[in-house]
Parts: structure tokens; sequence; C-alpha cells
């Protein structure tokens, strides 16, 4: 699938309507986090941003262009090469590495940011990968992480409905068993040293064929942004 990241009406269509949304949501909190002015040309710039599970770059090249220093880091080397070649033919200067966020941490590599956005309800060990987006932090740094609720409505809508009628992802893509619930999600990140400051919901309107945020509903796709400690 990787050849079809940038191809808004092909297999990631879902994930190219959902965009705007969850990158409104992770830009509004690393302003507000860093105390930053949206309002500038280039109001990320000086801050190192990690990209977990970067895919195609939907979300690495928005980064980019406010001003990050962006690392885009993806298991599957097919979306590296996808990736790089994007952003090249963009102009914009993108480190994408074909690697684990394990093996990053055992190079000592830290950030300012760590966005991993629909990543931790398929890793083996999500306990495990939330202590490494931690490590993988400068003190004072900021994890988002965005992932699927684990109800009855979520299984309907992402399992149901995505996979198996509307057809957007191949069956078999998500483990209802293994979606995450905020407070398990909350729990760990505590548990791996991370101070939870925000959860949102990220809510598919139907009838308007859009999403939007929600700080009440989160039902179904959520994200958490949580702080290590200075």
């Amino acid at each position: 699938m990787a050849r079809d990241w940038w191809d808004p009406q092909g297999k990631f269509k879902p994930l190219h309507m959902l965009n705007p949304t969850r990158l409104d949501y992770v830009v509004t909190q690393i302003a507000t986090e860093f105390t930053l002015d949206r309002r500038m040309p280039r109001p990320f710039e000086g801050l190192r941003v990690l990209d977990i599970g970067c895919g195609g770059g939907l979300i690495s090249e928005p980064l980019a262009r406010l001003g990050a220093s962006v690392t885009g880091a993806d298991a599957a080397p097919g979306n590296i090469a996808v990736a790089s070649l994007h952003a090249e033919e963009q102009g914009l200067d993108i480190e994408y590495l074909n690697v684990t966020a394990e093996s990053l941490l055992a190079e000592g590599r830290q950030f300012d940011v760590v966005v991993a956005l629909e990543i931790v309800e398929h890793v083996a060990d999500p306990a495990a990968f939330i202590q490494t987006c931690h490590d993988l932090l400068r003190p004072g740094g900021m994890a988002v992480i965005s992932t699927l609720n684990r109800t009855a409505k979520s299984f309907g809508a992402a399992i149901i409905g995505a996979e198996w009628v509307m057809r957007w992802l191949p069956k078999g893509t998500h483990d209802w068993r293994r979606f995450i619930t905020p407070d398990e999600l909350s729990g760990m990140s505590e548990g791996a040293g991370l101070v939870p400051v925000d959860r949102t919901g990220m809510v598919f309107n139907p009838l308007g064929w859009s999403w939007s945020l929600s700080a009440r509903d989160l039902s179904v796709n959520y994200a958490l942004t949580a702080l290590r400690a200075a």
C-alpha cells in the first residue's frame, strides 16, 4: 500500500480525511505547551520532532513546513522510500529513517516532541512502547499519542464500518482486542514517567463526511498529550 500514501482518493483516503483534524490537535498542543505563536511563519523553528510510524509523511511534512526539525521513523522500508521522495519533490528537508523507535533510543537520540499516531494499538507491548517514547524525550519534552478506544462503538466504526463495509482498510488491519482505553493509555503514560495533560476525541460525522475534535467524545478515535518532567 506504500505507493498510495499521497493519493487522497486511494487506499489512504480515510487518513487524508482525518489528517487536518489530527494535525490541528498536534499543532495546538505543541504551540500551547511551548508557548509558541501559531501566527508566525515558522513557529516551530528550533524544535526537534520525532514522528514514529511516519508512513508516507502526512504529519512530518506539515510540521517541517512549520519550522520544526523533523525525523520520521518507520519500520516499513516502502513507506520511507515514498516519504523521502515526496519530501524531496516538495523541497522539504526531513530526516526519514527506516528504523524502530527502540533503535533511535539505543543511539541516544532525544527530541523535544515525540508524535506517535495510530501506532500504539499495533505494537507488541504498548507499555514498553510508551516507555520508549518517554525515554526519547528530553526533560520537559512532550509526547502526542493517538489511538482507538476499546468500545462497542469503535468495533462498529473501525472494524465493521471501515474494514468490512466501506473497505477503506484491508480486513484484519485492526484487532479490536488490542485497542486501548483512555484510562489504560493514561496509566501506561504515568507508569513510564509521563504526565498526561490532555485527552481529546476525534469524531467522524457521517452526515457531513467530516472530522472534528471533541473534549467529550473519546469513544472511537482519541489523542493524549503527556509531558516528561523537566
